[in-house]
């Protein structure tokens, strides 16, 4: 899957991950991730990938666009194992 800048930054948005967070989830460097976020750099399709596998094992699941009708978008499922904790603090706050 390829996904764009704007996911990137949305799929950090919505589980609360700052650039540091995903580098380490993903094992890919920081800076790779500022740089893809700010549309300096193209990964390669290997840093993509493991930038989205990070991104699935935390729960988000990324939608492709649809002509005319709206562009790539990011979303939670509803079932994952940081989507759970991410709701079970929630409901204690």
């Amino acid at each position: 899957m390829i996904i764009i800048p704007a996911q990137c930054r949305a799929a950090r948005g919505l589980l609360g991950w700052s650039q540091q967070d995903l580098s380490c989830k993903a094992e890919v460097a920081r800076k790779t991730i500022a740089d893809f976020e700010l549309g300096l750099v193209n990964p390669y399709p290997r840093t993509l990938r493991d930038v989205v596998a990070a991104f699935d094992a935390g729960g988000i699941e990324f939608t492709s666009a649809v002509d005319g009708v709206h562009g790539p978008g990011v979303r939670l499922k509803w079932c994952g194992v940081e989507n759970a904790r991410v709701k079970e603090t929630s409901m204690q706050a």
